[in-house]
């Protein structure tokens, strides 16, 4: 289709944001530090998930420069459930770029938002849309569904180059929020609702399903399936969690003793490799429950076990990574999901036994 053809496109589009549009937080603001945050969370992360998760950490951080100041733990405690946990570092460490070279302000230029850390080219095409209202397209997996559909492209290349064309010079941000809003909420990846498509009537795909092949799509992984055992030891009224190394995956979230399973290694074996490292391997697990979990392409099974230790019995902590934590100070710390869960399952362990 011609340039000079995307001007009722563009109409029809804009008409349809304007009536079906989600109310969320960060479209009611041009604060293109609010923006930022709110696009980063948007990553591999559904709307309704982000949407508490982004108010609490605007009300903690709601300058770059206090962000930039603030200790990570706390940042990855505000973070904590969302997943993907390398987002948060990444802006804590762009924040610091931003106050230390940017004046604390979030640079309004392409190549100075591409060389923070963590910013792609769809989140740098994003902000200079939607925050700073320049012509830039935003190609996310919603938009590239969307164009797919419409134009019958079957190639990246065109695809990024359609985009770029078809980006108003009026209200960019605008029509690139349409667009993804048309691919989260109508132009689903299956059954996409076409009759309430405001291009129905003149989408390739709708005339024509089997032409059309959606280009940088990612294969679908094989899932692997991983045993993982985790071992609540409660002493004394709290909870022992240590904190992971920084050269790991989740570096600095604290966790729950345990991990993934080896090969021909027993669910008894790997608990009591684990207790060791607290001489607490004399101790008797009680499983209290199951939990499943997914990372990328690993399905993960945890069965999740309770060693209750004596309050008198002396514990030599490894290291200063190990801490007891008590249950209503849990919140303080920076979890992952999974432990996330398995305390969950503890919590209602401890209530069903009153």
């Amino acid at each position: 289709m011609p340039a000079n053809n995307f001007a009722p496109l563009r109409r029809k589009l804009l008409r349809w944001y304007d009536a079906q549009r989600r109310d969320l937080p960060w479209r009611r603001t041009r604060d293109p530090y609010a923006i930022w945050i709110s696009e980063t969370m948007l990553q591999q992360t559904q709307v309704a998930t982000v949407i508490p998760y982004y108010e609490r950490f605007m009300k903690a951080f709601p300058t770059p420069a206090l962000l930039a100041q603030a200790p990570l733990k706390k940042v990855l405690t505000l973070w904590s459930g969302l997943g993907y946990y390398r987002r948060a570092e990444n802006l804590q460490r762009a924040a610091e770029t931003i106050a230390r070279e940017h004046g604390g302000e979030l640079p309004n230029r392409y190549d100075a938002l591409r060389a923070l850390p963590g910013v792609g080219d769809y989140t740098a095409g994003a902000l200079m849309s939607i925050a700073f209202d320049q012509r830039y397209p935003a190609v996310d997996g919603n938009v590239r569904r969307v164009l797919s559909r419409l134009f019958a492209l079957t190639d990246e290349k065109t695809l990024r180059s359609q985009a770029a064309t078809l980006v108003p010079h009026h209200h960019p941000g605008d029509f690139n929020q349409a667009l993804m809003e048309l691919g989260a909420t109508v132009c689903a990846p299956s059954a996409p609702s076409c009759a309430a498509c405001p291009f129905e009537q003149c989408c390739a795909s709708r005339r024509n399903p089997s032409a059309v092949s959606i280009p940088g799509t990612k294969k679908h992984l094989h899932q692997t399936r991983v045993a993982w055992p985790l071992a609540i030891v409660w002493r004394n009224g709290k909870i022992l969690l240590r904190r992971r190394p920084k050269d790991r995956l989740l570096a600095g979230m604290w966790e729950l003793p345990g991990g993934e399973l080896k090969k021909r290694e027993t669910l008894q074996q790997a608990l009591g490799a684990e207790l060791r490292t607290i001489d607490c391997h004399n101790a008797t697990p009680r499983k209290i429950g199951t939990l499943r979990h997914a990372i990328t392409h690993r399905n993960i099974h945890a069965p999740v076990f309770l060693v209750t230790l004596a309050d008198h019995k002396e514990i030599r902590l490894p290291s200063s990574n190990w801490r007891w934590v008590a249950p209503a100070s849990l919140h303080r710390y920076p979890t992952s999901s999974m432990t996330a869960k398995a305390l969950k399952i503890f919590t209602a362990h401890e209530k069903a036994s009153l």
